[in-house]
Parts: C-alpha cells; sequence; structure tokens
C-alpha cells in the first residue's frame, strides 16, 4: 500500500488539489487525515471517475446568440 498526499493524487487525476479535497469531502475518495493533511492509499484514484475538464462549461451557440443579443448601447 503506498500512501500519496492530495498534490501528487491531483496531478494523477488530472484536478487541482481543492477538488481532490472536495472529492474526499463527499466521500468519493477514500483518505485518512494525519498530521494536518491527508493521505489516500494510490490504488483508491483507480476508483475515482473525474468527469470533463476544470472551471466552466461553455456556452453553447443558442447560448451565446441569446446573450450578444441581450447587450444594449447607450
Amino acid at each position: 500500500m503506498k500512501l500519496i498526499g492530495t498534490d501528487e493524487a491531483a496531478e494523477r487525476l488530472g484536478v487541482s488539489g481543492r477538488r481532490v479535497r472536495q472529492l474526499i469531502d463527499e466521500g468519493k475518495l477514500p483518505a485518512q487525515y494525519v498530521g494536518g493533511g491527508y493521505v489516500i492509499d494510490a490504488s483508491a484514484l483507480n476508483s475515482v471517475t473525474v468527469y470533463g475538464r476544470p472551471g466552466r462549461p461553455r456556452k453553447n451557440e443558442k447560448e451565446r446568440r441569446a446573450g450578444k443579443k441581450q447587450k444594449v448601447k447607450k
């Protein structure tokens, strides 16, 4: 059993350290709090599915057009 920190887990999953801690808080990623930080069993990363890309989802074409029409010049 190899234990890793949140930073290494984030790098392996391709997400931020904040997202890793969020997954831990949601119970989706098992971890133990030890000495001021979380440690994660490296094999537990195989059971976690991270969807999509980081950041806000892009608007579809219809939403972008609607946003442009709402702008009013003064």
